[in-house]
């Protein structure tokens, strides 16, 4: 559906000269992103679904002719992206923010968009199709007349357009949203774009009898009837939307800002493993027990004393195979059971495994496959890694999306009077660590520094707890009361005669 939509907006686009509005016109013609590249990002949903077409609608040449049938799926395309996503953010990542009122007010605004469970669902998504889409909006609050809330909007990849970027990320973009109303196709189009240091949305909506085909343009009133046609905003300093992307280079595009699939550079070895995997499943269909037995053992018998009909073997038990055989003397049972290939089968798919694993930057032996499933390694996994590794570069990419998704909310708070932003403020995101370092032996490794000397009570506190520096000094000055409250003489005694 895309496919065919998106050539026809990239016409469309041209046609009108809408594009005339973009600072760069020439960026434009390389971020407007070619048929191809949304053609892949549609090839990597399917695979992440579990089903594409192409590797798993197959023919099969059977006695009563050629049938087509469905292939056996391994899925891995969902199993890799949920793994890394799951290794890189789950429910162990906290983000610090300082000072307290600012990360109390964030805090607000992450609960009530429901934030942490919403990005480890869609950072998955991110993983498999190859990027994602953080929009930060403000909407009248229901319980606060003349009030407003800050509402987090997540996009796929396959639903934005780039207009323009330049080294600090994707400048200007379009959404693309569409909605099916009884027999008719509405197509949401939201511009974000720049007018010298405005900041322009614009809002159109085009109806169609067909999903592949834009239509024409009808009011916004016929869905949105609150929604403005276009609305400027003067005073920020980045767009209102964020775009997170795994840390891999394009080598589809290297021209483009966007992101791939993690395994995008592992198709072949997916489709194999798939292969495999339903050559494993058809070998218990295939080599189930057989038994050969004479035609004439499984054809109607009349009883010639009380003419009732008798088989000799059950027609409808699929062990039994009838066969004519030319003479009577050959006339005999025949047990024609073969040997399965398991074994063989979970070794081939375990060496696939291996490949894939080298292939989407995870360590040899991070999948097995035991035959009924496929399993990640859970133990704790070395700083030397590739798994670390990789895990580590794509939190970098992370923290920064975090970081500019945080500055976008402040400056949508300070727009709409929702809450008053410092002017300095310290983010800081403490990833789960667990998986990868012994945290008894971490905390050691730090407090041998500060018994030596070397460091501070609050340095050693940050490393150690993952605190920003202010949560650091309040822990110490808490402490340090609370030791004069329970014993004033504590600071005496404690010095040397």
């Amino acid at each position: 559906m895309w496919k065919n939509f998106l050539a026809t907006l990239r016409r469309w686009l041209s046609k009108l000269g809408l594009i005339q509005q973009i600072k760069s016109v020439s960026s434009l013609s390389d971020v407007m992103m070619t048929d191809d590249f949304y053609n892949l990002i549609e090839k990597w949903k399917c695979i992440y679904q579990g089903y594409y077409p192409e590797w798993h609608d197959i023919n099969v040449v059977t006695i009563s002719g050629s049938k087509k049938r469905r292939m056996n799926s391994l899925n891995l395309g969902k199993i890799v992206a949920e793994e890394m996503a799951r290794l890189v953010f789950n429910e162990k990542v906290k983000i610090h923010l300082s000072p307290d009122q600012f990360a109390t007010d964030v805090r607000t605004v992450f609960d009530q968009n429901n934030f942490y469970k919403l990005f480890q669902d869609n950072l998955e998504y991110m993983f498999g199709l190859g990027g994602m889409v953080i929009k930060v909006f403000a909407v009248p609050d229901p319980n606060n007349e003349g009030k407003y809330q800050i509402k987090i909007g997540f996009v796929q990849a396959g639903c934005f357009v780039p207009l323009s970027y330049s080294n600090s990320g994707i400048d200007e973009g379009l959404f693309l949203n569409q909605i099916a109303r009884g027999d008719k196709w509405y197509t949401h189009l939201e511009w974000h774009t720049w007018s010298g240091n405005e900041y322009v949305i614009r809002n159109e909506l085009y109806e169609s009898d067909l999903s592949s085909e834009l239509g024409i343009k009808v009011s916004l009133a016929t869905l949105f009837p609150d929604l403005p046609e276009e609305t400027r905003i003067s005073g920020l300093s980045r767009p209102l939307f964020v775009y997170f992307k795994p840390n891999i280079a394009n080598n589809f595009d290297t021209q483009s800002p966007l992101g791939i699939s993690i395994f995008a550079n592992a198709l072949d070895t997916i489709h194999a493993l798939d292969r495999a995997f339903d050559s494993l499943v058809n070998e218990f269909k295939l080599g189930r027990k057989r038994i050969i037995v004479p035609a004439t053992a499984v054809k109607a018998v009349v009883d010639p004393q009380d003419g009732t009909v008798k088989r000799y073997f059950d027609p409808d038990d699929e062990v039994y195979q009838a066969f004519d055989f030319e003479t009577s003397e050959n006339q005999q049972i025949i047990d024609n059971s073969v040997e399965l290939r398991i074994e063989e089968h979970i070794a081939g798919i375990n060496a696939l495994l291996e490949i894939l694993a080298m292939q989407i930057g995870f360590s040899s032996g991070s999948f097995t496959f035991d035959g009924k499933s496929v399993k990640t390694a859970t133990e704790i996994i070395s700083e030397n890694s590739k798994t670390w590794r990789t895990i580590a570069s794509h939190e970098n990419l992370i923290q920064v999306g975090i970081e500019q998704l945080i500055t976008t909310i402040g400056e949508v708070a300070e727009l709409y009077d929702v809450f008053t932003v410092p002017d300095d403020y310290e983010v800081r995101i403490e990833f789960d660590d667990s998986i990868i370092v012994d945290k008894d032996a971490n905390s050691n490794y730090y407090l041998k520094f500060y018994h030596a000397g070397l460091t501070t009570k609050v340095y050693t506190l940050m490393q150690t707890l993952g605190l920003t520096e202010e949560e650091a000094i309040e822990m110490v000055e808490s402490r340090k009361q609370e030791d004069q409250t329970l014993n004033p003489d504590f600071e005496a005694l404690a010095q040397p005669e």
